[in-house]
Parts: C-alpha cells; sequence; structure tokens
C-alpha cells in the first residue's frame, strides 16, 4: 500500500468514526528538549487541552492534545506541521 492509499484509507477511518466538529486527541512523543515541547504548544495554541509524562530515564516526553477540530483536514494539518519538529513521533 502507498502512502496515498494509507493516506485516503486513514481519512476514511477519521470521516466514518469521527462526526465534525469534534474534540480530537492527538498523541506524541518528543525529546525532553523544552524548545521542541514549545513548538508543539504553538502549533495547538491556546484553546487547547495539554498533558505531558516524563520517560522513565527522563529522555523523552510524551504529550496528548485534546483540540476541537472542525473536519479531518486540520487533522492531518496539525499532524503534518509537528512532524516537521526533529524528533518528534506521532501516535
Amino acid at each position: 500500500m502507498d502512502s496515498k492509499e494509507r493516506l485516503d484509507k486513514l481519512r476514511k477511518q477519521l470521516e466514518d468514526y469521527h462526526t465534525w466538529p469534534s474534540v480530537f486527541m492527538f498523541k506524541f512523543v518528543v525529546p525532553s528538549d523544552e524548545e521542541k515541547i514549545k513548538q508543539l504548544h504553538t502549533i495547538f495554541g491556546e484553546s487547547a487541552e495539554y498533558r505531558q509524562r516524563l520517560s522513565k530515564n527522563g529522555n523523552y516526553t510524551s504529550v496528548t492534545i485534546r483540540e476541537m477540530v472542525m473536519n479531518t483536514d486540520q487533522v492531518f494539518e496539525r499532524y503534518t506541521a509537528a512532524s516537521a519538529i526533529e524528533g518528534v513521533i506521532s501516535l
């Protein structure tokens, strides 16, 4: 399956599962670097709800973000923007 087919399948699953607008939960793992975490916060802004948890050894931080999004495209936009942050892992 190529990446376009994979994205189309994911888009369909999101459309089938969610009624838009909806609060969507995003999950990331980032290196425990305050600047990278700030970059993530910048993508989502003030209205989003954030939860952070440090890994056992403190090298990584898991970040859960809940944000009201209007449609599937906004979900993809957030994940695409987050993927530009070095070391970020989207879950």
